[in-house]
């Protein structure tokens, strides 16, 4: 049971205190949460709005932990790994969960050794306001048991399941990546509003809202989106017109590139530097 365990998160920044979040809405006893932070200033602020305990020491607050979230820069995770490593402070049996884009769960097992299980999970930013999407993937030695245990620390973060490793530089790229994508549609879209008369504000919000229910719709219905799309374009309407539009700008192409260019450079993050 996930509120039996301790939880220790590492780097408590937006995506961590997302998690942390989480953890404490579902109910899960803030004596069994731990975080770090860079600063200590930081870790005040984070200890004071959450009540929970908040370091800058990331082997202290890993010591005797069940389960370790690693919520760190992809180039800090193995040297962090490491250094836990060294000081011996993970427990027998206690599960390692990163989120850090690019870096694979056999680098970060090599670096634990020992058998550590590990987990790898790809969280995005509307986590924040439990909206998002999370994709797990096993490393060396995560049973089906530890996959369930991660799965439940995403799942009141919004959606979460469970893909092989091959698959997560290509979830960076679509989920990870792929707010700040339709950040950019929004904002273009609202440009339109205006460009027509609408007050910025309310052109923001109709875009918005309107992507918000779109989306829905795709989830809610479990129809393909091009059939959602065909309920909207009437013959000779203002909607497949302003489809073309779209095709003239080659939209389909520019948005699938984006997720490829994004993915390959998510593979990147977890190698070494020149």
């Amino acid at each position: 049971m996930l509120q039996k365990k301790t939880v220790a998160i590492l780097g408590a920044g937006t995506m961590g205190q997302a998690i942390l979040g989480g953890l404490l809405a579902h109910g899960h006893p803030r004596g069994r949460v731990r975080a770090t932070t860079r600063t200590r200033p930081a870790a005040d602020t984070v200890a004071r709005e959450r009540g929970v305990r908040v370091g800058t020491d990331n082997v202290a607050a890993a010591m005797g932990a069940d389960i370790v979230v690693l919520c760190l820069k992809p180039a800090n995770v193995v040297p962090v790994c490491r250094s836990l490593a060294e000081a011996k402070a993970l427990k027998r049996g206690a599960l390692v969960v990163s989120i850090a884009a690019g870096v694979k769960t056999e680098a970060i097992a090599g670096a634990l050794g020992d058998r550590v299980p590990v987990i790898r999970a790809m969280p995005n930013t509307p986590c924040a306001i439990g909206r998002g999407m999370t994709v797990l993937s096993r490393g060396p030695n995560a049973s089906e048991s530890h996959a369930a245990l991660a799965l439940k620390i995403f799942a009141p973060l919004g959606r979460a399941l469970e893909l092989e490793e091959k698959h997560m530089d290509t979830v960076t790229g679509l989920s990870a990546s792929g707010p700040a994508f339709v950040f950019v549609m929004i904002e273009a879209l609202a440009d339109g509003g205006v460009a027509r008369g609408l007050p910025r504000q309310v052109a923001i919000e109709m875009a918005a809202q309107m992507v918000f229910g779109a989306a829905s719709m795709v989830l809610e219905s479990g129809r393909h989106p091009a059939a959602l799309k065909d309920d909207v374009t009437t013959p000779a309407g203002c909607t497949i017109a302003g489809i073309l539009a779209l095709e003239d700008g080659r939209i389909r192409s520019v948005l699938s590139r984006a997720v490829e260019v994004a993915s390959v450079r998510a593979g990147e993050l977890g190698g070494p530097k020149s």
